[in-house]
């Protein structure tokens, strides 16, 4: 491959240093994030020539960290001190509300105070709501994870977005939407040129941008093209605690409730309360995985006014009950 070397990309002249990363790995921790996040770094290098980028990996003691598919990964360094970085990016897995060492915490909270940028990639995020960092912001946080969020830190405001880059403190999705927080970067420090030639080497014709959505659209998913069944169901999203009848949607959209009932059968093949019921129990079984809150909690906070009728419900839809569900997957 021929490197780039008579383009010219934009540097910061205040430094002649390579920009540093530090990635900071529990078990467990997503090998897609991590890959997402390192890879755009070394082409950046490669395709300018230049050793724009250096990076250190870390663990919580120094050890070899299990990724969640089985791979091991050597690491650089422990919880060191990590003077001149540019960012300090904390990667984990989907466990993390249940690993997460108080060393690490303690970690965290003196780099944050030491001035160090931090960033919350997919599950990551959840450590730095957890020490308190995320309050009174918009975080970018994998929509799995929107239900625990919103229960668990009520002053974290979570986003659809596939990322939100605040100065002090980044947050991504997970999966490739670090890539894009990563290529948002790189396009801020040395230019868009540069974050072109490496998402082409990526492959990676359809860079988004801060305000992507994470999810594919109702519309697209489905097939669609209605725009009032859109928007009965974006009312239902936001009622799920306080669920509204099909006749107060209908009212709000301006059609009759046939209509909205015909809506539902044509395009998802169900009613407009059977749509309903599963969008809240899908956000009650998220609750019981992703949180400590009783069965009788998550029942209320999905709107069931009756635990025993959200338990048959949830039985019906499932196979099993809350309390088997919450037990086989933890």
């Amino acid at each position: 491959m021929t490197l780039l070397r008579t383009r010219e990309f934009n540097s910061r002249p205040e430094e002649n240093e390579p920009s540093h990363f530090v990635f900071l790995l529990l078990p467990q921790f997503s090998h897609l994030a991590f890959c997402c996040a390192v890879e755009p770094l070394r082409l950046a290098n490669l395709v300018s020539g230049e050793t724009l980028f250096r990076w250190t990996v870390a663990s919580e003691n120094g050890q070899p960290v299990m990724a969640s598919n089985g791979c091991r990964l050597d690491v650089d360094c422990g919880l060191e001190r990590t003077r001149g970085a540019e960012r300090l990016m904390l990667i984990t897995g989907n466990d993390v509300r249940k690993v997460l060492p108080p060393a690490v915490q303690a970690y965290l909270r003196r780099e944050r105070a030491a001035g160090t940028p931090l960033a919350g990639l997919g599950a990551g995020a959840y450590a730095l709501a957890k020490c308190g960092f995320l309050d009174g912001m918009d975080v970018a946080v994998h929509w799995a994870y929107h239900d625990i969020f919103a229960e668990t830190f009520p002053e974290v405001r979570p986003v659809r977005t596939v990322f939100v880059a605040h100065e002090r403190i980044l947050t991504a999705a997970g999966g490739t939407a670090v890539a894009d927080l990563m290529l948002h970067l790189i396009r801020q420090t040395h230019g868009e040129d540069l974050a072109t030639l490496v998402a082409d080497q990526m492959v990676y014709n359809a860079v988004r941008e801060e305000s992507a959505a994470q999810r594919v659209s109702i519309q697209s998913r489905h097939g669609m093209r209605s725009g009032p069944l859109v928007k009965a169901i974006a009312i239902m999203e936001k009622h799920i605690e306080e669920p509204v009848s099909p006749v107060t949607i209908a009212q709000e959209l301006g059609i009759s409730t046939r209509q909205l009932e015909r809506l539902f059968k044509k395009f998802l093949s169900s009613t407009p309360k059977t749509y309903f019921n599963a969008m809240r129990l899908d956000r009650a079984r998220n609750l019981l995985v992703q949180t400590e809150l009783s069965v009788t909690e998550v029942a209320v906070a999905t709107g069931f006014a009756s635990p025993s009728h959200f338990c048959r419900l949830f039985r019906a839809h499932f196979g099993r009950s809350p309390h088997a569900h919450r037990t086989t997957l933890n």
